[in-house]
């Protein structure tokens, strides 16, 4: 029986474009997707608030990628709505969806409270609906979410977070469970330029405690975390640079444990942009 790391392949695309509700884009979206899946890309990760529904028409417009939810928010849609939607998609779609969660942030969820026990109790609820552990996989920072990742999941999908995050997740997963993490990638060769689109993408994420108690477990301080951003800070959550070195990058988080990599492409257009021409490069610099 095949696996998750089997089906997703070792590079996936993760985007906020491509869960656009806008019926205007729907044609934009499904050609998108399409084309992704014969650029060689095993998975389409749908990036920020998204939720089951904004699978089906990628799912729709491809015959054999995997779309998974980065993340759906447990606060956001209850277990057995998200369980029915998870069935229809099944029938229509076998095999081919995979089910992110993750609980999101104290700021922008009113009802945020005991995250943990929160998260295992909607899994709880899952299990009951019948929706399969090895179908879903878990946004997963901390030790104990990592756990419930390898326990009550396929595995986990990190975002935004360093190679040395990644080698203490494998630790953490033991060596079944997927390891999925998110990267940043800047299709730029400038430094100056290559950290100005970084320090513009990685703004809204240092106002956020999850992250930024991540990053000061993993050593950085807190003036690492100021104006922006320092060097050293955006050097070790982005992949920019030659294409060399930005394969060289990706790699490194492979080496230290990922089954597969979450590549998000960062340019100096809104993050609701589809950047075909950049996912073109990137799927070139990977072969």
């Amino acid at each position: 029986m095949s696996t998750v790391q089997d089906t997703i392949g070792r590079y996936g695309i993760w985007s906020v474009g491509l869960r656009s509700e806008d019926p205007a884009r729907q044609r934009e979206r499904a050609d998108a997707a399409a084309e992704l899946e014969s650029l060689g890309f095993g998975a389409l990760w749908l990036g920020g608030s998204s939720a089951v529904h904004h699978a089906e028409p990628l799912l729709a417009a491809t015959g054999r990628i995997t779309v998974g939810t980065s993340i759906q928010s447990i606060w956001q849609h209850t277990a057995a709505d998200t369980a029915a939607r998870f069935a229809d998609l099944e029938r229509a779609h076998p095999g081919r969806f995979l089910l992110g969660l993750g609980v999101s942030h104290a700021k922008l969820a009113s009802q945020y409270r005991r995250p943990l026990a929160a998260l295992a109790s909607y899994l709880d609820e899952l299990d009951a609906a019948g929706v399969p552990a090895e179908r879903r996989v878990l946004a997963a920072l901390g030790p104990k979410n990592l756990q419930l990742s390898r326990d009550r999941a396929a595995g986990a999908i990190p975002y935004l977070v360093t190679p040395e995050h990644t080698a203490e997740a494998r630790e953490t997963l033991g060596d079944a469970a997927l390891l999925a993490p998110e990267l940043k990638v800047v299709l730029e060769t400038d430094p100056s330029r290559a950290r100005e689109l970084a320090r513009a993408a990685l703004s809204v994420y240092l106002g956020l405690p999850n992250y930024t108690n991540t990053f000061l477990r993993l050593g950085f301080t807190e003036a690492d975390l100021a104006g922006g951003g320092s060097d050293r800070l955006i050097d070790a959550v982005f992949a920019w640079g030659t294409e060399d070195r930005i394969r060289e990058r990706i790699d490194t988080y492979v080496k230290a444990g990922a089954d597969h990599m979450a590549l998000q492409l960062v340019t100096d257009g809104p993050r609701e942009d589809l950047p075909r021409e950049e996912w073109r490069r990137l799927a070139s610099l990977l072969r």
